[in-house]
C-alpha cells in the first residue's frame, strides 16, 4: 500500500535537513580554510560562502560587511536565517516528530538528541577559534542519525524516501562547493595552476571528506582538473555527483517497483544519471565548469520538485 504523501514528505525532508546541516558545516570549513590562505581578501571568501549557500541577499539585508564572525553566526545560529544549522536541525526534528511512527526508536532518538545537543551548543555565538570543534560536532551528530537510519530502518518505501532526500541535498551541496572555489574564490585565470590554486582545491577535497579517498583512487598530485573529475564522476566516492545520482536512481527504482509505477521524477533522475555516466571532464571544461554546475543544480532542483509532486508531499 503506498505511503501517505505527508509521511513520505516528512521522511524526505527530515533527511534533507539533516544533510543540509552537515553540508553547511562543511561549507564553513571550506570558507575558513580558504580564508586562511588569502587573509588579505578574507571578506571575499566569506561573501562567496554566503553566495554558495544561497543566503547572501538575506544576509546583506541584516549586515553591511562580510566579517568572519558575522558570517559564522549567520550560518550556524541566526534565527533570521532559515538555512542556518540551528534552523534546519530544528526542521529535521519537527519532521521526524511528524513521522515518528515511521521511524525506529533509534532514529528518532538520534534526531532528537542532535537537536538538543546543537541547541545547547549554539545557544551563544561561536568564537572563531572554536569553529573547527563546532564543525566536528555538527558532523558527528549528523553521522549518528545516518548510522541509526542505515543500521535500524526497514528497507521499505519510507527508507527510500529518506535516502532520496539525503542524496538530492548532497548532490546540490557538492556542486555548490566545487562552484564556489572555481568561479568565486579564484580572482582571475592567472591563478589557475598556481600553488595557491592547488592548496585551495585540496581544501575543497577536505571539505567533501575526499582527501584520503583521492589519494587512494587517483594517487597523483591534485590539480583543478583531476579534483573536479573526481568530485563529479567518481562512482565510488560517497559525495560525488555520480555516486549521488546512482543512489537516487536505486531509491527511485525501488519506490517505482514497490508502487508498480514509474513516475516522472524517476525518468528525470535517470536522464541525469545517464549523462554523468557518459560524461567526461574534458566535455565539462569545454562547456565551462561553472556553466556545467549551474545546469546540474537546475536539473537537480527539477528532480526534487518532481519528487514532491509525484508523491503528493503536500496533500
Amino acid at each position: 500500500m503506498p505511503m501517505l504523501g505527508k509521511t513520505a514528505g516528512g521522511l524526505y525532508w527530515m533527511s534533507r535537513y539533516m544533510e543540509r546541516s552537515e553540508n553547511h558545516a562543511r561549507l564553513l570549513e571550506a570558507g575558513l580554510r580558504i580564508a586562511m590562505t588569502r587573509s588579505s581578501a578574507a571578506s571575499d571568501e566569506w561573501a562567496s560562502v554566503l553566495t554558495t549557500a544561497g543566503t547572501r541577499a538575506a544576509y546583506s539585508q541584516k549586515h553591511d560587511e562580510f566579517r568572519q564572525s558575522k558570517v559564522i553566526d549567520w550560518m550556524l545560529r541566526d534565527r533570521d536565517n532559515p538555512s542556518s544549522v540551528l534552523s534546519v536541525v530544528k526542521l529535521a526534528r519537527d519532521n521526524a516528530r511528524l513521522v515518528r511512527t515511521a521511524l525506529t526508536r533509534e532514529v528518532w532518538e538520534a534526531v532528537n538528541e542532535c537537536w538538543m545537543t546543537l541547541k545547547d551548543a549554539l545557544a551563544q555565538p561561536v568564537a572563531d577559534r572554536d569553529l573547527p570543534d563546532m564543525i566536528d560536532q555538527i558532523r558527528r551528530q549528523s553521522a549518528l542519525v545516518r548510522g541509526a537510519m542505515l543500521g535500524t530502518q526497514l528497507r521499505n518505501d519510507g527508507f527510500n524516501f529518506a535516502r532520496l532526500g539525503t542524496f538530492i541535498e548532497r548532490a546540490d551541496s557538492t556542486a555548490r562547493i566545487i562552484d564556489v572555489k572555481y568561479f568565486v574564490l579564484l580572482p582571475s585565470s592567472i591563478g589557475v595552476g598556481s600553488s595557491l590554486d592547488n592548496i585551495q582545491w585540496e581544501t575543497i577535497l577536505r571539505s567533501c571528506s575526499a582527501h584520503s579517498a583521492y589519494r587512494w583512487a587517483v594517487g597523483s598530485d591534485p590539480t583543478a582538473r583531476s579534483i573536479a573529475e573526481f568530485l563529479i564522476f567518481n562512482r565510488q566516492l560517497p559525495r560525488s555527483l555520480s555516486f549521488c545520482y546512482d543512489s537516487i536512481m536505486r531509491c527511485s527504482d525501488a519506490i517505482a517497483s514497490y508502487y508498480g509505477e514509474e513516475k516522472d521524477s524517476c525518468a528525470h533522475a535517470r536522464t541525469i544519471a545517464s549523462k554523468l555516466q557518459d560524461g567526461s571532464i574534458q566535455a565539462v571544461f569545454d562547456e565551462g565548469l561553472h556553466e556545467f554546475l549551474n545546469g546540474f543544480l537546475d536539473r537537480n532542483a527539477e528532480v526534487a520538485a518532481a519528487i514532491e509532486q509525484d508523491y503528493r508531499f503536500l496533500d
